[in-house]
């Protein structure tokens, strides 16, 4: 989820599934060898990423001394709206350059602890805009942060992401910051936010020029939304990637349209759960994550890549969302096959794709 700024979506009974226990420890659900596999991931916001211990730092600079336990509380919600003020409470103390390149290099520690060797990584580049911070200067510092994890194992690409209900006009100005900035890390253009918000046809333009750019296209669908706007971002927008669109499960014909296309989804089933968008696409008050229709999407023949959205937030790691897809049952196969088709479904070469998995195999 991104862009939430001024965004109302979700359900209200998502407080049940965020009351964690952060400290207690629960073995291991994956299967030998699953957790020590290397991973990519390809749905993750670096805003969504501030642990509490980032989150203490950011607030001392700006005069505000809390403690990590503090901010652990601000991370329980009982309803969406106690989410979304969650997370605009702890953004609003990325405001330098140098903000961001702690976020960035929390965050790239925490991937390779999880044998994370490649993400693309999820800017909301419109949310910057909106706040009047220079892009430029903030993505050249998160640069400059994290190129020495490359020689650590740890490779990073970026996706910049536009706000849906900010509309067209701002969403182009996101496409023009990358096209300024002109860096080959910066692979794709996305849209996240309000699905519900402004005709996806009115965005049709910004799709055009995005791929004129030379990005890869995704958007954010079927997260509340239903089916229909899963289908319009393939079919209207082109988008190469859905995140989410776990609405499908709700279309058959769609379903086959996504497995024809190999077309892929982005699932995060933590997020799906806490936000309430899983009970909400299946019509309940509640829904346990073994409701997930992962299995269902998987096994149809759709392209599915697991990721974390928002981990801090949502309080998961790719470890944990693997953990997640075998409580849905899958076997230790269909996880491993899960891990490989994150990075066939990444936005890289064929030959870069090899050596990874040859450096992350090592």
């Amino acid at each position: 989820m991104s862009g939430r700024i001024g965004s109302q979506r979700g359900s209200t009974q998502a407080g049940r599934h965020c009351r964690i226990d952060l400290g207690q420890v629960i073995p291991s659900l994956l299967p030998k060898g699953i957790a020590s596999l290397p991973k990519a991931e390809l749905h993750l916001h670096l805003e969504g990423s501030i642990q509490p211990a980032t989150a203490r730092a950011l607030t001392a600079r700006y005069g505000l001394e809390i403690s990590e336990e503090d901010v652990r509380a601000r991370y329980v919600y009982r309803n969406f709206t106690e989410f979304l003020e969650a997370f605009k409470w702890v953004t609003s103390y990325l405001r330098e350059p140098r903000d961001y390149a702690l976020v960035a290099h929390d965050l790239a520690e925490h991937l390779l602890s999880q044998n994370v060797v490649y993400a693309e990584v999820t800017l909301s580049v419109g949310v910057m805009l909106l706040r009047k911070q220079r892009p430029e200067a903030n993505f050249e510092a998160i640069l400059r942060e994290t190129e020495l994890f490359g020689s650590r194992g740890l490779r990073l690409n970026w996706i910049f992401d536009a706000t849906r209900q900010f509309g067209p006009e701002a969403a182009m100005q996101v496409i023009a910051v990358a096209r300024n900035i002109r860096s080959e890390s910066i692979v794709a253009f996305g849209i996240g936010g309000d699905e519900m918000r402004v005709e996806t046809q009115e965005f049709r333009p910004v799709y055009e020029k995005a791929a004129e750019t030379g990005l890869h296209r995704l958007m954010h669908a079927g997260e509340v939304g239903g089916p229909a706007k899963i289908r319009e971002a393939v079919e209207l927008l082109g988008a190469e990637r859905i995140g989410h669109g776990i609405a499908a499960m709700r279309d058959p014909a769609l379903m086959d349209l996504l497995a024809e296309r190999r077309i892929p989804l982005e699932i995060c089933p933590a997020s799906n759960v806490k936000t309430g968008a899983l009970a909400q696409q299946l019509r309940r008050t509640d829904a346990p994550m073994e409701d997930h229709p992962l299995p269902q999407l998987y096994r149809h023949g759709i392209p599915v890549v697991l990721s974390t959205d928002d981990p801090a937030m949502f309080h998961t790691t790719l470890v944990e969302e693997y953990e997640n897809a075998r409580r849905m049952g899958l076997s230790a196969n269909e996880l491993a096959h899960l891990a490989s088709m994150s990075f066939e479904h990444a936005f890289l070469t064929e030959a870069e794709k090899r050596k990874l998995l040859q450096v992350g195999n090592a």
